[in-house]
């Protein structure tokens, strides 16, 4: 289920940035423990993200979407701050991040 909640999220895209939020490093935790109830743990690229509240409905809306899966409850984070370090490597080579 992990897998599938992760491929989900891959078609969930900043869309200021054009990558999707798993790879770009924005998803800090996926909490199975209470299913059909899952909690993810997120961040924004910046506490000011004007598509932050679209960008949480596309979580929970992706989430919910995978069988077995009622509820989702969002945390939103900023501590660890987002930055390069949380992204993939594709991202990176993307992006031209070099770290």
């Amino acid at each position: 289920m992990l897998a599938d909640i992760q491929d989900a999220l891959r078609k969930v895209y900043d869309p200021e940035i054009s990558v999707n939020i798993f790879d770009l490093g924005l998803i800090y935790e996926i909490d199975l423990k209470e299913l059909p109830k899952v909690t993810v743990t997120h961040t924004l690229t910046s506490a000011f993200c004007p598509a932050a509240d679209d960008i949480i409905k596309d979580i929970q809306n992706a989430v919910t979407s995978i069988e077995g899966v009622d509820t989702c409850d969002i945390i939103t984070t900023f501590d660890p701050p987002f930055g390069p370090w949380a992204m993939s490597e594709d991202v990176k080579l993307t992006l031209g991040i070099w770290e």
